[in-house]
């Protein structure tokens, strides 16, 4: 009898939900989407790990332009996946564009070298697609910036997130990145897609950026 017991209780406890995900992990693609800076500085201050720590001040940078939260970054070799190292190269990144003009080279060199490192990971990982992406949209031309590659990485990205949730991530992001190389490339279907996409009723995030494109 006991030992029938044992065996219910084994069974039982091998059913039950695993312990809950983090609060970054719950709630960062809502907040992100909402615009919402204080909430991400919560989530922020409830990370468990330098990762989730990155997927918040990689969204609290560009909402907020505040460079604390590019300041006391991890050394690359604590990063062990694809896309913690790709959040990394994002800072370094984010480091170029507001840094002295010196130091701008060394800063996107150190960027285009972790983010290399996290494509021999997992070049299919969400955020190494969305950051190299952002790279290549912005980059000067004469420094290998190419829209075209850009769309092609969110495209890509709109392809591995179907039917996935990725923190930090919101469904829509890529459909507004493809239209924002469209828009740069001076594509006809670009006017045409972006009254597609706000007939959707996007979250306040994307909808400014369909309304007030970088």
């Amino acid at each position: 009898m006991l030992l029938r017991l044992g065996l219910v209780f084994v069974i039982a406890s091998t059913a039950l939900p695993a312990s809950s995900a983090s609060p970054v992990a719950d709630s960062l693609t809502f907040y992100y989407a909402m615009r919402d800076t204080d909430a991400i500085e919560r989530l922020y201050r409830q990370a468990r790990t330098t990762e989730e720590r990155l997927l918040c001040s990689y969204r609290l940078f560009p909402l907020t332009q505040d460079e604390k939260w590019l300041d006391d970054l991890p050394e690359e070799s604590e990063l062990r996946t694809a896309r913690g190292l790709a959040l990394l190269a994002a800072h370094w990144g984010f480091r170029a564009t507001s840094a002295p003009a010196w130091r701008l080279p060394t800063y996107g060199r150190r960027s285009e070298g972790i983010l290399r490192r996290a494509q021999q990971i997992n070049f299919d990982e969400p955020y190494v697609l969305l950051v190299d992406g952002q790279s290549l949209y912005y980059k000067p031309a004469i420094f290998g910036g190419d829209v075209e590659e850009a769309k092609a990485r969110f495209e890509r990205l709109r392809v591995v997130l179907h039917g996935r949730t990725v923190p930090g991530i919101h469904s829509f992001e890529p459909e507004v990145w493809i239209w924002v190389c469209l828009r740069k490339m001076g594509n006809s279907i670009a006017p045409q897609l972006r009254e597609q996409l706000l007939g959707r009723q996007p979250p306040p995030l994307f909808r400014q950026f369909l309304n007030d494109p970088p």
